[in-house]
């Protein structure tokens, strides 16, 4: 059975960090683009940041860059998104999510993506 299952979410002090963890299990990762979203209460979902599998080239919003890098590892069949410089607005339930392809090339929308975790939940507050 294929699933993504999300980890790392936690509560954070403004200007924090967390690692967020994508593991993937019944299939291989090596092939796919990996993709993070996260939605807010009351907003829509968000795409942050995807990685291709072909060079593992990266793509972030702009409300992210600079901040988060999402990274692979292959052998451990995991994506990782580490967030530095946290801020309020952050705060949401991030989700990671695959598509069978290549590259990332900006491709940060929901509907390109195939399969989806169920989530881990970032609070950032003081």
């Amino acid at each position: 059975q294929l699933q993504l299952v999300e980890s790392g979410g936690g509560l954070v002090q403004p200007g924090g960090s967390l690692r967020l963890s994508c593991a993937a299990s019944g299939f291989t990762l090596d092939y796919y683009v990996i993709g993070w979203f996260r939605q807010a209460p009351g907003k829509e979902r968000e795409g942050v940041a995807c990685i291709s599998s072909r060079d593992a080239s990266t793509y972030y919003a702009e409300s992210v860059k600079g901040r988060f890098t999402i990274s692979r590892d292959n052998a451990k069949n995991t994506v990782y998104l580490q967030m530095k410089s946290l801020k309020a607005e952050d705060t949401a339930l991030y989700y990671c999510a695959a598509a069978p392809g290549s590259y990332c090339s900006g491709r940060i929308r929901g509907y390109e993506y195939d399969y989806w975790g169920q989530g881990t939940q970032v609070t950032v507050s003081s």
